[in-house]
């Protein structure tokens, strides 16, 4: 009995150790030497070099480089496309309603290091509206779903982040790190930030921040064209709110 229990314990214990190798490895794409690896996580460099030789088994992991170097595999990267897309099969609903609701597009985006990736978009009714191709990149600091992320880290990781200067997109741009920090104040306490005509001229938007099932950062933000903005700001972000609230709960009781 207490041998087995012993047994659970060490097998729980490797796999937390894989997940957390697995984790170093995020982003780095010209991959990690097993020294590095090591050093990161706190482990032997044995103890690594046994748990990545189980990896590239699974090709959870592959070489890099001929020196030793090992990054993400494509059977990691396969799961994660999977899990994407039935993020977005999951989102696609709550952002229809959302939409029909608010008669506006609403976009879906995903955090990649220090930009947006947009990843799904419900095009509004108006003929007057706002339209972004899925795909396409956005700073953090100018936009209202970058912001939206921003708002989730602490100051100081946000300036790790992003810097303190930021190129003007538009002569409204918050071009300096104090000033992003004023108005990223203002989104945590009311839990949606805001674009206004910080990214392209005649266009403001509201954003809210979540996670998806396996922790990624993620956006949903309604852009809409300035004239219509400010007399429905209160009702954008009042929906865009009730929407993250009703897609969390419904991940919450998916996963129960």
């Amino acid at each position: 009995m207490n041998r087995h229990v012993t047994n659970d314990k060490s097998q729980v214990q490797v796999i937390a150790r894989a997940a957390t190798i697995l984790r170093a490895l995020e982003a780095e794409n010209a991959g990690l030497s097993l020294g590095q690896i090591a050093q990161r996580v706190n482990l032997a460099r044995s103890t690594v070099q046994r748990i990545v030789s189980a990896l590239e088994i699974e090709k959870l992991v592959i070489a890099a480089t001929p020196n030793g170097r090992v990054r993400l595999g494509p059977t990691i990267l396969r799961l994660a496309a999977s899990v994407r897309s039935d993020f977005i099969a999951l989102a696609r609903p709550f952002l229809e309603r959302l939409s029909e609701e608010l008669h506006e597009t609403v976009d879906l985006s995903t955090v990649g290091k220090d930009h947006l990736v947009f990843i799904d978009q419900v095009i509004g009714p108006q003929r007057l509206r706002t339209v972004s191709a899925v795909g396409e990149t956005f700073p953090l600091y100018c936009t209202a779903n970058g912001k939206a992320y921003l708002a989730q880290l602490s100051d100081p990781a946000i300036e790790t982040l992003i810097g303190r200067v930021y190129e003007p997109r538009t002569p409204k741009t918050l071009t300096r790190l104090d000033a992003l920090l004023a108005d990223i104040k203002s989104a945590r306490r009311h839990g949606v930030a805001f674009d206004r005509e910080e990214h392209t001229l005649g266009i403001c938007a509201a954003g809210v921040a979540m996670h998806d099932p396996l922790g990624n950062s993620v956006a949903i933000s309604v852009p809409v064209p300035s004239q219509r903005f400010g007399n429905r700001q209160a009702l954008i972000a009042e929906r865009l709110l009730a929407t993250k609230r009703a897609m969390e709960t419904h991940m919450n009781s998916a996963a129960a």
